[in-house]
């Protein structure tokens, strides 16, 4: 099963044996790790962000490691390093747990800039240096992060590099009333219930492979310009102290393709660039003093210069269909 839409609807509905409700939350990891991109959770204590990590890694089969991040952690504690061997009289490398498929930097604005700055080398370029010694880490490789809002104590909010390396961040909201029901009933009838009930159903390998059919996905001219109108307008708001950076429109570009491919089209909308807009751009741009005296979140400044960028029109959308039958 090389199929991303096939993979993701196993993945999605998998995870729903356990998980009741953020199905956006799972697309989004499908996403990510079909273009090798890192995802950023944000929400209070408690909403299963941690969970909803572990059980989309279960569903793959992927290594898994979780890195509880707190103040006193280190660099070394995240990537490795030499400990001496009396026995042997030598050296010996001991890897740290960024060596896996899926990290989750649990609670990563805990930790100090210093240890979160460790993963920017492994998240950017795949690889890390210790003590010198450059080593290449698994593939597939993807970070999750998960972080406490900024408001709560003992954070630290993530430095503008740390946040550009993330291609999506979502928002893990309490659940509805409804979704929270359903989820006290689910586990009165089965207590046990948990992560280790997941069982794999993609293997890396027809992963691996359905990266290259999402790379094929065809990106018409004309939806390429609508991702540069809505990077520019960021970069032009009065509102915004800085825009999205040129790593936000590969996300765009990257991203839209793999949401393509997993609703089973060849081509990307414009719609896909919208709908994906939000979490590609809330944790990039910067706020400007105006906007943060009034009192304005990112996400609603986002959802202004998106109102403000025209879209393509549906003639426009029907010739991209055209161009993606022709290319093909």
């Amino acid at each position: 099963m090389s199929d991303p839409e096939a993979i993701f609807e196993a993945i999605r509905e998998e995870t729903g044996t356990v998980l009741i409700g953020n199905e956006t939350i799972v697309e989004g990891l499908a996403i990510s790790m079909l273009t090798g991109g890192h995802t950023l959770l944000e929400g209070v204590p408690g909403v299963a962000k941690t969970t909803i990590a572990n059980l989309f890694a279960r569903t793959i089969g992927l290594q898994y490691q979780r890195i509880q991040m707190t103040p006193d952690v280190l660099p070394a504690d995240i990537t490795g390093t030499h400990i001496y061997r009396e026995n042997i009289g030598e050296f010996e490398l001991q890897r740290g747990p960024i060596f896996a498929n899926l990290v989750l930097a649990d609670e990563i604005n805990r930790a100090t800039p210093k240890t979160q700055s460790a993963l920017l080398e492994a998240m950017q370029e795949g690889r890390v240096t210790i003590e010198g010694d450059t080593l290449s880490l698994p593939k597939p490789f993807m970070v999750i992060a998960t972080q406490n809002p900024i408001e709560q104590e003992g954070t630290f909010e993530l430095p503008e590099a740390q946040r550009d390396r993330f291609q999506l961040k979502y928002i893990v909201d309490l659940p509805a009333r409804a979704e929270e029901r359903a989820l006290l009933q689910r586990f009165d009838s089965d207590p046990d219930l948990s992560p280790e009930s997941i069982t794999q159903v993609v293997h890396i390998e027809d992963l691996l492979a359905a990266r290259e059919t999402v790379n094929e996905v065809y990106v018409d001219q004309k939806v390429l310009e609508y991702i540069l109108d809505i990077v520019s307008a960021t970069r032009e708001s009065e509102l915004l102290e800085h825009g999205a950076s040129p790593r936000a429109s590969l996300a765009f570009l990257n991203a839209g393709k793999a949401r393509a491919a997993i609703h089973g089209r060849e081509f990307v909308t414009p719609d896909d660039i919208k709908t994906l807009a939000p979490n590609v751009l809330i944790h990039r741009v910067i706020l400007g003093t105006e906007a943060e005296l009034s009192g304005r979140s990112r996400t609603e400044i986002v959802s202004e210069i998106l109102d403000s960028v025209d879209i393509p029109t549906k003639d426009l959308q029907d010739d991209v269909v055209s161009s993606a039958e022709t290319s093909n």
